[in-house]
């Protein structure tokens, strides 16, 4: 069921809709690298996993692309090659890139930085203590480093109310409380299957209710 959730589409991603918590002075930054208002233009980063790193770089290349920058998002693996030409490039998740890939990033970084272009870079822990060369890590360490901080329960379960009244309906405190319980707890997961069950419920014109959410999570098992 899980890999099916992470399938799921939960919306164009924006940095208006990524919900803040904790992490206000590090959406102000990305607004202003967005915007040209900030002096570095190379930003970092780092949280656990389903904290909205993804949707946060995803975010900032769309809106890059908005503003008729040629932007370019690239989701890492040992693989991975940067023969970039871009004005915005975001790369998330830098842990998974292999040695060649490492070394690709790196004159990367330095091609940017030369022409005062942007990187926006993620992974699951601060450069340094990522496991990655010596001489990527201080670079990517260079410039600005935020952690991008988890919801705490409370405000997953405002988060997820919230996401419901803008789709249409109210979400009852059990129904939160039963899917915070029986899905995996990361927000981008919750706001996935919270799409899932309203798709459902209108398809089977029956109210959401925790047994038309037993019902859902049953038939994506069986998928």
């Amino acid at each position: 069921m899980k890999q099916l959730l992470l399938g799921l589409s939960s919306g164009n991603p924006t940095l208006s809709n990524f919900v803040t918590g904790s992490n206000m002075e590090m959406l102000q930054v990305l607004r202003d690298l967005l915007d040209g208002r900030l002096n570095e233009r190379m930003v970092y980063l780092w949280g656990e996993e389903g904290c909205g790193k993804s949707h946060l770089l995803a975010a900032c290349c769309n809106a890059a692309s908005d503003a008729g920058l040629k932007s370019v998002h690239v989701a890492c693996s040992r693989e991975a090659g940067f023969d970039i030409d871009a004005d915005f490039v975001a790369v998330d998740d830098v842990e998974d890139l292999g040695e060649a890939g490492q070394i690709a990033l790196f004159h990367l970084y330095n091609r940017l930085r030369e022409k005062g272009k942007v990187l926006l870079a993620s992974g699951n822990a601060p450069p340094l203590r990522i496991g990655l060369r010596p001489d990527l890590a201080t670079r990517l360490g260079w410039g600005l480093v935020y952690q991008v901080h988890a919801l705490m329960d409370d405000e997953k379960r405002e988060a997820l109310q919230s996401h419901a009244r803008a789709r249409g309906f109210e979400l009852s405190v059990e129904v939160v409380n039963y899917l915070m319980h029986h899905v995996r707890r990361d927000l981008p997961t919750l706001v996935a299957m919270l799409d899932a069950l309203d798709d459902y419920s209108l398809e089977n014109r029956r109210p959401i209710t925790i047994p038309l959410l037993k019902e859902i999570m049953e038939k994506m098992k069986c998928a």
